[in-house]
């Protein structure tokens, strides 16, 4: 069975995790913590980095910044997972969600401005596949309307925007964005995530939000003589043994994403004839984006099409799957939502189809999975 996933491990991992061992503080905040918020610092520019136990915690930490209250609306799109609406109804927001453009699963920055109301606080965008939203145009609208803007970046690490000649960190732009190091990503730490501030007005409460409301990381600066309880929040902060496991993938990232992008290249020469015959549809990487070959995608013609398609290439031994359900269409939230149809996350929630990729997937595995997508078609259209 070619497998969707498989993590990758570099090598150095279990020494670097040895060595966070024998440090003998293997709790948040230590040795290894340090250095990947000053990786990312110095490589991307980012303001202030605060590693968390999971990109869901980077979101909820982002809602309660913000100081979501009962009744605030936050707009984001319906094509994405449950958590980045989650964080936001944890402190009582009300979700406004967006359609996907028809040829592009990311936020249509043209249906924003209608959702906007008195009681909008916040646009979260999500760079689906790693590729960047329309931030000027998400920019622009924020700061006429006064509005956060968050960056759910689970998926782009390493991944740019690219405005007036200049290339922007995804992560970068908005006033806060959360990333991902789960198994499935390019840079990985089985479980984990990343808070990155780029206002500086939340620098000192994030601190505090990660330290369960206390101001404890003053105090081990000596900022204060003793710390206490300060504000709400939780335990967001991870072992520094997860942080070990991180940095060596980091001392990595260019290898890393030198050899997906060459996967995702594979995929794309090796689908596109399906394409040009107009019987898929293969990822656009718009002129605004940049690809970090976080995943490859086909969009079939229908939901029937793509679910023989997932049985026929189990039956062949390989594992395709499909991605997200639209949020206004889930049990927890179809009863609540009142506004128009969004067919274009519609389209993809029935349509897209992720095929394997990772690290270790080998020529021979691409070509495979390319032929069989093929024959799949050949057939069907005989």
């Amino acid at each position: 069975m070619i497998p969707f996933n498989k993590p990758y491990l570099t090598g150095k991992e279990t020494e670097y995790i040895r060595q966070a061992v024998e440090n003998k503080k293997i709790s948040g905040d230590g040795v290894f913590t340090k250095k990947c918020h000053q990786f990312f610092e110095s490589k991307y520019g980012f303001k202030k980095c605060l590693l968390t136990t999971s990109c869901t915690d980077a979101l909820e930490m982002a809602a309660i910044l913000i100081d979501i209250q009962e009744g605030d609306e936050v707009i984001m799109p319906s094509f994405t997972f449950v958590s980045t609406a989650n964080a936001f109804v944890l402190r009582g927001a009300n979700i406004i969600f967006a359609d996907s453009y028809f040829d592009n699963p990311n936020i249509d920055a043209d249906a924003i401005e209608q959702l906007i109301t008195p009681k909008t606080k916040a646009i979260v965008v999500v760079h689906y596949a790693g590729m960047a939203c329309d931030m000027d145009k998400i920019i622009e609208l924020a700061n006429k309307y006064k509005l956060f803007v968050i960056e759910d970046a689970a998926q782009a690490i390493d991944s740019f925007y690219i405005s007036k000649g200049t290339k922007k960190p995804l992560g970068s732009i908005g006033h806060l964005a959360a990333f991902s190091f789960h198994e499935t990503k390019n840079i990985i730490s089985g479980e984990g995530g990343m808070l990155v501030i780029n206002d500086e007005r939340f620098i000192e409460r994030a601190e505090i939000i990660r330290e369960k409301g206390t101001n404890r990381s003053k105090f081990f600066r000596g900022e204060v003589d003793k710390y206490g309880w300060v504000d709400i929040g939780s335990s967001f902060l991870p072992s520094d043994i997860i942080a070990a496991f991180l940095y060596a993938q980091l001392e990595n990232l260019d290898a890393i994403q030198t050899k997906r992008k060459e996967i995702w290249n594979s995929y794309f020469e090796g689908l596109k004839t399906l394409e040009e015959r107009k019987l898929i549809e293969l990822p656009k990487v718009q002129i605004y984006a940049t690809n970090n070959a976080h995943m490859f995608y086909i969009v079939c013609k229908d939901l029937e099409e793509r679910t023989t398609l997932i049985d026929y290439l189990k039956l062949n031994q390989v594992n395709a799957v499909f991605h997200y359900l639209s949020l206004h269409k889930s049990p927890y939230f179809q009863s609540k939502y009142i506004g128009d149809n969004l067919t274009n996350c519609d389209n993809f929630s029935d349509r897209l189809l992720r095929l394997p990729f990772y690290y270790e997937l080998s020529q021979d595995h691409i070509s495979l999975v390319c032929t069989l997508i093929k024959e799949f078609y050949e057939s069907s259209n005989q």
